[in-house]
């Protein structure tokens, strides 16, 4: 388990009186969306084992916070483990035992709370993980952020994420409900249940009119409603709020050419260029893409690339070497090397190991 951001969790919010279009046509049970009360309820049973395992043992929030993380994750506890599949509710993720990064941070905060730790929902807009034997960009993460006295720890259920771009930073409660009410509409639109999605955006842009995801998102379902001026709408309602928004503006480009505007396409093909230009994570995504069609000049580029852009984690360093390596250039794959092993930390040995190999290869074709 992994201590890095912050969580959020339970509040009752009061919501805007605007009915969308959707909201006027009656739906099914299993379509409403829950209220922020049941999203962040915690079960009895759950408060029970809080209630004997961490806060009657100790009055100590560090001894408390330990605790907690033992019940969540040890395997005399709940065992959580992490789930991707879908945004559940507290109650649900504890009857499961999974949760995905939003599931269990407001678990957890909700959780903290309820032993007098300070514990909040923390979210960043970009980062990189691990996904079997590919890697994927997410634009947006989250965590809990946790104070004990002077001390700032993270909490995180994802192991799968690599690296972080940008500033980690507490959220309110009602942002918290937001993402839960976003990552579901974003499911049920996966699956097809377009009126049910667009409850759930709804909801999330009334519990944060400034959420540039959810806007975002709202495009991508009116145009599957083949609605293409309410998606233009939305997409540049995401922009308004952030106009570097990456997948706003290629919803747009895709928006754009679809109904022939060559013009409006042309302008915001060069704006999303500009910024996946000036995007690290973009740059590695481009340089691992391009080692895997073995074109390995390229992938050498773009790597150096996100370098110079400041993505200098140490597996940055390492796809560079495989890069150079693959094109025959040992002296700089074995410099690549050294600085992989040098960012590595703890986890430097494995780049050692492969820099002697690399030199030992490298000498005996030398006899």
């Amino acid at each position: 388990m992994k201590l890095s951001r912050l969580s959020m969790v339970a509040v009752l919010l009061a919501l805007a009186t605007v009915t969308p279009v959707w909201a006027q046509v009656e739906q099914p049970a299993a379509a409403t969306p829950p209220d922020p009360a049941t999203i962040v309820a915690i079960p009895p049973e759950l408060e029970a084992l809080v209630r004997e395992r961490v806060i009657r043992t100790t009055t100590s929030h560090e001894r408390r916070l330990d605790k907690l993380v033992d019940l969540l994750f040890g395997p005399q506890g709940l065992a959580l483990e992490y789930d991707g599949s879908r945004t559940r509710t507290i109650s649900e993720a504890f009857t499961d035992r999974k949760a995905n990064c939003l599931s269990f941070s407001l678990m957890f905060v909700a959780l903290a709370r309820r032993a007098g730790i300070d514990a909040h929902v923390q979210e960043t807009d970009h980062v990189l993980a691990w996904q079997g034997d590919g890697v994927l960009y997410g634009n947006g993460h989250v965590n809990v952020a946790v104070k004990v006295g002077r001390a700032r720890k993270t909490v995180d259920i994802d192991r799968s994420v690599v690296s972080i771009r940008g500033t980690q930073r507490a959220i309110s409660d009602e942002r918290a409900l937001a993402h839960f009410y976003n990552n579901r509409g974003a499911e049920l639109m996966g699956q097809g249940q377009l009126p049910a999605a667009g409850l759930h955006m709804a909801m999330a842009i009334r519990m944060e009119p400034e959420f540039v995801g959810a806007w975002s998102n709202l495009g991508v379902l009116h145009m599957r409603e083949g609605s293409l001026q309410e998606a233009e709408r939305a997409y540049l309602a995401a922009l308004e709020r952030n106009k570097k928004h990456a997948p706003a503006l290629s919803n747009l480009v895709n928006l754009y050419r679809q109904v022939g505007d060559d013009r409006r396409r042309a302008e915001f093909e060069r704006r999303l260029y500009e910024v996946q230009r000036r995007d690290p994570f973009h740059q590695i995504i481009l340089a691992l893409s391009y080692e895997k069609s073995h074109n390995y000049a390229a992938a050498v580029e773009h790597f150096r690339r996100a370098i110079r852009l400041k993505a200098r984690d140490h597996f940055v360093y390492y796809g560079l070497a495989r890069s150079y390596a693959h094109l025959g250039d040992t002296r700089r794959a074995a410099d690549a090397l050294v600085r992989a092993r040098d960012v590595a930390g703890d986890q430097g040995h494995m780049y050692q190991a492969k820099l002697e190999q690399l030199r030992r290869s490298h000498a005996s074709l030398m006899h």
